[in-house]
């Protein structure tokens, strides 16, 4: 009788350890943040969007307020078309700004909206006009690494 009841909390154990496991890799996945419940459709043209991936939070003031849904390739402006699902709760105005920005110095990468002082809101479908693509690291280093050379040739 007593190996049976030990048998018992050992499997609710390893049963509970499982579904630990289930919720980290969702948290991680960033499937258990968003829901695809009610909301409204904006995308945003960008010149680079870096590590940009698809799912990826929308943040205004650090609350995740939407995902990235779908990037591709414009053919007409040569630049990536960021398409992005806002919640139907956050209404932003017309001349919202939207960034692609970094959590911490090597981490996930998001769009990050601020909002501007326009009147009329952003509805579905709309595109936000004001943009500013990724910052990446290669490119920055890159740059001081020519300004260092550049520097040290004019003395």
């Amino acid at each position: 009788m007593q190996r049976t009841t030990m048998d018992l909390w050992v499997g609710l154990f390893v049963l509970s350890g499982i579904g630990a496991l289930l919720i980290l890799g969702l948290k991680v996945g960033n499937l258990s943040t968003y829901g695809t419940g009610q909301g409204y459709t904006l995308t945003g043209n960008f010149e680079n969007i870096g590590g940009l991936k698809n799912r990826a939070p929308v943040k205004s003031s650090g609350v995740v307020v939407g995902r990235v849904t779908a990037i591709q390739f414009s053919l007409e402006t040569y630049d990536a078309m960021v398409t992005m699902t806002i919640d139907s709760h956050y209404r932003f105005p017309r001349d919202t700004f939207a960034s692609i920005l970094t959590s911490g110095l090597l981490g996930e990468q998001y769009i990050g909206l601020s909002p501007g002082g326009d009147e009329v809101m952003l509805a579905d479908g709309d595109k936000i006009m004001k943009t500013n693509s990724a910052i990446v690291l290669e490119e920055m280093i890159g740059r001081f690494l020519f300004d260092k050379a550049t520097e040290d040739d004019a003395f």
